[in-house]
């Protein structure tokens, strides 16, 4: 039998047997199925497994945005992409190799993304009369050949599961809830998995009832073995993946949200602060809240409030007393905050503020991705009102991104943006855990005795134009501030003209003054001088970055600029710009970044946008990149065509 494995590393065709092991470089699976059928799940555990192999990886969860479609529907499929592999992984992949569809409507939605060859693997269980029609199927797609291009997989995964918790006496609701798990067996044996982590996690997880554990395991172990000893003379095949060269040291998986929260409590224990957490829940930003609701051992006090303004304002309040206000939320939420934050932009207090972005305006697209805040976050309050933001590249990134948020708030007494999105916050990847001892403190002087002879005089500035932090209750240092314009120094309540032009140059000279702590803006990747440089921020660093890699290795001269300090900038990089022909701007938005480099620097960035909800895929960005050097003039940047096979357009009914 002649199989191949594609990736987006190339690919390589090997003559095997239908059960003889091979090597593959890297492979991309996707998991769906209804939001019940527990794909995320399965999805978090697969690739626990995959980072206990030692393999680099990358994931995409991609939920219904619906919180409970009904059941079987092409609206409520839920799925989970993973991309691993023994060389570096930055991107969940373009497309799979291969395809886990438990029920017709997550085949309807996904089969088109499957690499052409792929496998799909189909539990002819849930395709009866009922289900087909549902996914707005008139044929049976297991029965008309319209699968043909594709190695399809097709048994009775449910009634196999079934007969494989039967000892535990489960009824048959959850019987097949187990299913899942027989699946994740069989993925486990097909890329050479050990089982026994998540044995291990199952019987944690089902401490206080074991007989759900053991169903579980039965399941697990049922769809390994059936991989093992099935006679098939069909697709299914076992592969193995070598590790990573990686070096020495502990690692984890970690999500862009559970990233954030460790780095906030990381960038608050640097500061010698406590902290003090308000939010309110609102996809995907929520996660945050739930992971630093564990942290309390560590002087993390959360709060959920009733609404977004409460949440900011407990926060300033916090910044107020002395310790570490943070507050977190998505578009919507933070188009509420905005009257808080120009009151702690007025009050010059520190405030994190994390932004987890998602599709808009309005509601929008609540589980999917997109980079549509950037004009918020730069722009987005009334008045003058400038504050520092900085955007995460990755879920491991998001760990540095949230301590130098505290740096930056803590060291310059203002709030500051942290931008991250959905697929950031969700995705996952192999982080190696930093040695504290590396990381510099920055410990917060507070007032401790007048500052103004025999007067304390909360607005007095240093060299860099930040004022004091006074704890509320320090003797002699009783003190008021609020969110009226203040006199020079003292404070007071002051409406002069010259008065509100000294403070509102000032607290931008404060913020313009934060590019002296800033690194220089490096090139990612290539030379510093060339004929195009693609410009990135935030998510999109993965694809540009392989995009641009895959163009060099075809002689184009291109490199990769990514900017982590979004506002200000950084003091060279219109240095850096200069030394290309064209700067491409690849967002996913309508060209907001596009925009600000424009400003900032009078250069004349092409803008490449996409807004249909998921991630550039790598393709898109290479053929993007080739328009710059096809010697047709004009054809350069522009909109990413929606790709159906990427983000699934369920079928609506009109009425």
């Amino acid at each position: 039998m002649m199989a191949t494995i594609s990736s987006e590393y190339g690919s390589s065709e090997h003559d095997v047997s239908s059960h003889e092991q091979r090597v593959a470089e890297a492979v991309v699976v996707r998991f769906a199925g209804d939001s019940g059928d527990g794909m995320q799940l399965t999805g978090g555990q697969f690739t626990l497994s995959t980072a206990l192999a030692g393999n680099d990886l990358a994931t995409f969860p991609d939920f219904p945005a619906e919180i409970r479609a009904p059941q079987g529907t092409l609206f409520g499929v839920s799925a989970f992409q993973i991309n691993f592999g023994s060389s570096e992984i930055t991107t969940a992949g373009d497309a799979p190799d291969v395809l886990v569809a438990m029920n017709p409507a997550a085949l309807k939605t996904n089969i088109h993304a499957l690499k052409p060859g792929g496998m799909v693997i189909v539990d002819t269980g849930e395709f009866g009369k009922r289900n087909l029609e549902k996914a707005k199927y008139a044929e049976n797609p297991l029965e008309d050949g319209s699968l043909a291009k594709w190695d399809v997989l097709a048994f009775d995964i449910s009634a196999l599961t079934l007969e494989a918790v039967k000892p535990f006496g489960l009824g048959n609701k959850e019987a097949l809830r187990c299913k899942n798990m027989w699946t994740l067996g069989l993925a486990l044996w097909m890329f050479d998995r050990d089982r026994q982590p998540l044995v291990d996690w199952l019987k944690a997880k089902f401490a206080k009832n074991p007989v759900l554990a053991e169903a579980n395991i039965a399941a697990l172990n049922a769809g390994h073995a059936y991989g093992e000893t099935a006679e098939l003379s069909g697709p299914l095949r076992k592969q193995h993946i070598d590790p990573v060269p990686s070096e020495p040291g502990l690692y984890r998986t970690v999500t862009g949200a559970e990233a954030i929260a460790l780095g906030l409590v990381a960038g608050c224990r640097l500061a010698g602060l406590p902290m003090f957490f308000g939010g309110y829940p609102i996809t995907p930003a929520s996660a945050i809240l739930h992971h630093l609701v564990k942290m309390k051992e560590f002087g993390v006090t959360t709060f959920q409030a009733e609404d977004e303004i409460a949440a900011i304002c407990s926060a300033i309040g916090a910044s107020y007393a002395g310790q570490l206000g943070v507050t977190s939320s998505s578009g919507p939420g933070i188009a509420l905050k905005g009257e808080g934050m120009g009151l702690a932009v007025m009050t010059e207090l520190p405030l994190v503020i994390v932004n987890s972005q998602r599709g808009g305006p309005s509601t929008g697209l609540p589980t999917k991705t997109e980079q549509s805040d950037l004009y918020q976050a730069v722009y987005g309050r009334n008045g003058d009102a400038p504050l520092p933001v900085i955007a995460a590249r990755s879920p491991a990134d998001a760990f540095e991104c949230a301590i130098e948020a505290c740096r930056l708030a803590t060291q310059y007494m203002t709030p500051v943006i942290l931008l991250t999105d959905g697929y950031i916050g969700n995705a996952s990847e192999p982080w190696k855990v930093p040695d504290p001892e590396t990381f510099e403190p920055f410990p917060v002087p507070f007032l401790e005795e007048k500052n103004g002879g025999d007067r304390v005089l909360p607005y007095k500035r240093d060299s860099r134009g930040v004022r004091p932090w006074i704890k509320p209750g320090t003797p002699g240092l009783m003190h008021r501030i609020g969110g009226i314009e203040k006199a020079v120094d003292s404070g007071n309540i002051d409406y002069a003209p010259d008065v509100h032009q000294i403070q509102t140059d000032a607290r931008k000279a404060r913020i313009d003054g934060i590019v002296e702590t800033i690194p220089p803006q490096e090139v990612c990747l290539g030379e510093a001088r060339g004929t195009l440089v693609v410009v990135g921020w935030g998510s999109t660093y993965g694809p540009i970055h392989q995009a641009v890699r895959r163009a060099r290795r075809r002689g184009l001269a291109v490199s990769h600029v990514h900017v982590r300090h979004v506002w200000p900038l950084p003091g060279n990089l219109g240095e850096v710009l200069a030394g290309f022909d064209h700067v491409l701007v690849p967002e996913m938005n309508t060209g907001q970044f596009k925009t600000v480099l424009r400003d900032r620097f009078l250069i004349d960035a092409v803008p490449l946008n996409k807004t249909s909800g998921q991630p550039f895929a790598i393709a898109e960005l290479e053929e993007a990149i080739g328009r710059f050097f096809d010697r047709i003039p004009g054809n350069e940047g522009g909109e990413v065509a929606v790709n159906e096979t990427q983000l699934p357009a369920p079928e609506i009914e009109q009425p």
